[in-house]
């Protein structure tokens, strides 16, 4: 059944189902995506609402109900088709044909006020094909922490996806990582794309590269479309792709976020971060930090990040290459190095207060930034929210004003290298302007709120909603998120 004849799609009252919707991927074929029904729940609570997310889809939030969520996100009704989206993945390093959406499906595909278009899918919303024994289920300690980690990501300046709605579905589920039975929910996220990586390798493992460039066509039409007119677009594609890839992992490590499972299915073709799964933000700075307990030799830990995302690009090249030429594809990965150290000094500067400094000045500020939190091992978040927090004119008069007002300053001589770092950024301060003063006490105020998502934060909110059913600490901490608190 194509959209056009869903029963009711355009006269319904609930706004979610009078959208606009696109059948862009849908229009590729069944090559692509197995059509699925959703789970029926016994139990429909709507736990989670992103009304900021409503003006982009034209929508007054105001105007949407509870009810309108529920509806269209927890029941599902008036749309069709649903589709589970076929792909594999390099899971751990190995080749796994095993995957495809286990416990989502593509609901719908929206075009938005910016002119983009964006995908609904949702995560336990029930089996497919692809569950693979499984329950297709969300835990909603689950729910909870995705809902957390992409409102705390997108007000951090990272490109990721965003939480829509998040249903309670009453459905006792048994883990081995949470105390069982614990609570259920199904969740939308909102994104680019849900196109992965994975979807490419899936193409090339049953050779077939019509497939291969008939979705690379389609990804360059809808995400790519400044470059449809080019001569040489797959190319330029996939120069474009490597920096948005070497950007989004310099905005993760400047956030002090570790995704935690970079398997190839988890890598979007649109450069996007999505799918949180057992992330962790660092609590001190420590390169071999690992957020998920089942990644035994720290493939995937927070210093990793950067050179896994490299190798899954390259990874990448081997379907492709039936489209684009590899010298040309190794030309461009090339460059991935000097995207990330741009992106990377660019957003660590801020988090210093500066939206620019000569290159000399800045390398030698973020080599003693980064090697004081590695060797003193303060709290990473706190290092900076203590700048913003203490920044003050009287740091130019003398190195020993700079944090002098923070608890996190080492006793006088006891760290050769936060003694260099203030006699430096003294130094630096008093090279510039008086009136860069006001500027730089901005800066560090919006690059470094109090709020940091850390392990500690998230319990502290979940065991209230676990134990007394007491959302409002869960409120409090979205609301300090999205206002920067």
């Amino acid at each position: 059944m194509t959209l056009a004849e869903t029963p009711n799609y355009k006269n319904s009252s609930n706004p979610f189902l009078s959208l606009n919707y696109e059948s862009a991927l849908e229009s590729l074929g069944d090559d692509y995506y197995d059509e699925v029904a959703a789970e029926e729940f016994p139990q429909h609570i709507l736990r989670w609402r992103n009304d900021t997310l409503l003006p982009r889809l034209g929508l007054d939030p105001q105007v949407v109900k509870d009810e309108d969520f529920i509806t269209a996100f927890g029941k599902f009704q008036g749309r069709k088709p649903l589709l589970a989206l076929r792909y594999h993945g390099y899971q751990f390093g190995e080749y796994n044909r095993q995957l495809g959406d286990g416990r989502g499906f593509l609901y719908g595909q929206v075009r938005a006020t910016d002119g983009e278009l964006y995908d609904f899918g949702t995560k336990g919303s029930g089996r497919t094909p692809y569950s693979r024994g499984g329950d297709g289920m969300l835990t909603l300690k689950g729910g909870v922490r995705e809902v957390l980690a992409a409102e705390a990501l997108h007000h951090l300046g990272v490109r990721t996806s965003r939480c829509l709605s998040m249903i309670e579905t009453g459905l006792p589920l048994w883990r081995g990582d949470e105390p069982s039975p614990t609570r259920s929910c199904v969740m939308i996220r909102m994104s680019s794309s849900h196109i992965r990586f994975g979807t490419f390798e899936r193409l090339h493992f049953f050779q077939r590269p019509d497939l291969t460039k008939k979705l690379l066509d389609h990804v360059i039409e809808q995400y790519y479309r400044h470059l449809s007119a080019e001569q040489n677009k797959y190319a330029l594609f996939y120069a474009e792709l490597v920096k948005r890839v070497a950007e989004l992992v310099a905005q993760w490590m400047a956030a002090g976020f570790c995704h935690a499972v970079l398997n190839t299915d988890n890598m979007s073709i649109t450069g996007e971060s999505f799918d949180y799964g057992p992330y962790a933000f660092i609590p001190t700075y420590n390169p071999s930090f690992i957020a998920a307990y089942f990644d035994y030799y720290g493939r995937y830990c927070y210093g990793n990040q950067p050179s896994i995302c490299q190798l899954n690009l390259q990874m990448l090249q081997e379907p492709l290459k039936a489209i684009i030429e590899k010298e040309e594809m190794e030309a461009a990965l090339a460059m991935f190095d000097e995207y990330y150290q741009a992106e990377y000094s660019s957003l660590m500067l801020k988090k210093l207060g500066f939206e620019d400094l000569p290159h000399p000045e800045a390398g030698e500020l973020l080599n003693l930034t980064v090697e004081f939190l590695k060797d003193s091992q303060v709290g990473y978040h706190q290092f900076f929210y203590e700048m913003a927090r203490t920044f003050s004119s009287k740091w130019r008069d003398e190195p020993g004003f700079v944090l002098n007002n923070s608890d996190i300053v080492p006793a006088p001589g006891a760290s050769g290298v936060f003694d260099d770092w203030c006699i430096l950024y003294h130094q630096i301060l008093n090279d510039l302007e008086s009136n860069r003063i006001d500027i730089i006490a901005q800066t560090l105020a919006v690059h470094n709120p109090k709020t940091a998502l850390l392990r500690p934060v998230i319990e502290s909110i979940w065991e209230p909603i676990a134990q007394e059913d007491n959302w409002q600490p869960f409120y409090d901490l979205i609301n300090a998120i999205q206002s920067r608190g």
